[in-house]
């Protein structure tokens, strides 16, 4: 089964409280109670909450500019892999967080508490907004913004979450150090040893262990062959000077 199907039909098996909780509830006419549960996620569920929060965030994303386009909409389709039987269902949960008079924070907040010990999940739902965000053809300023500080929410540093807008240029453009999070200067080694820790922890065989939805794990390989792309020029580069 779709993960997308479960969203809905099976309100993710668990009580979630604070604004994910209350958005669900208000979809559905009842309202979850209490702050935010701790939740013992089995894979299922994790995958169930990191599809949720694609959703919401998208939608928040997609109206950073104040103008959420046909391209922004078919994107979040075709990059999260929602089948037609889903759209629907997706489709009102995005709606109701598009409307909704809460901002992003709180979202990214919860979403951020809930993944406190799962940084690769939270650095995907980044990744993946991204992808969202350049759907008609460029990020808006006021989207990048929005990226970053969901980025701050979620405590990634500065060097990370520059590093997946590095990604998003094409090869020829992108630098390879801003990419791998490292320094010219810094000794091969030691940007090998980052090159490995980076394909161990991002690796798409690996995501879904971590929560990743298979039906999201595109975006995840551009990256990977990207990582790999960088850490092969920096080796050129390094025999070079």
């Amino acid at each position: 089964m779709s993960i997308w199907g479960t969203i809905i039909g099976g309100m993710l098996g668990f009580t979630i409280g604070g604004p994910i909780g209350a958005l669900l509830g208000s979809f559905l006419g009842s309202k979850f109670s209490g702050g935010v549960k701790s939740i013992n996620f089995s894979n299922e569920n994790s995958q169930q909450i990191f599809a949720l929060a694609l959703i919401i965030l998208s939608a928040k994303i997609s109206k950073a500019d104040g103008v959420v386009t046909k391209d922004e909409l078919l994107a979040i389709k075709e990059k999260l892999n929602i089948p037609e039987t889903e759209i629907d269902n997706v489709s009102k949960v995005f709606n109701v967080a598009k409307q909704d008079d809460l901002g992003f924070e709180p979202y990214a907040q919860q979403i951020s508490q809930i993944y406190s010990k799962n940084k690769t999940a939270l650095v995907e739902v980044l990744n993946i907004l991204l992808y969202i965000a350049e759907a008609d053809g460029e990020a808006s300023k006021p989207e990048i913004k929005m990226i970053r500080e969901i980025g701050f929410i979620f405590n990634l540093s500065d060097i990370e979450i520059n590093s997946l807008f590095e990604i998003r240029k094409s090869s020829e453009k992108l630098n390879p150090y801003i990419v791998l999070g490292v320094k010219p200067s810094d000794d091969i080694k030691e940007i090998r040893k980052k090159y490995i820790n980076l394909s161990k922890t991002y690796h798409p065989d690996l995501l879904i262990n971590k929560g990743i939805p298979e039906e999201v794990l595109e975006k995840s390989k551009e990256k990977m062959r990207t990582i790999n792309n960088a850490w092969d020029q920096i080796q050129k580069l390094k025999k070079t000077s």
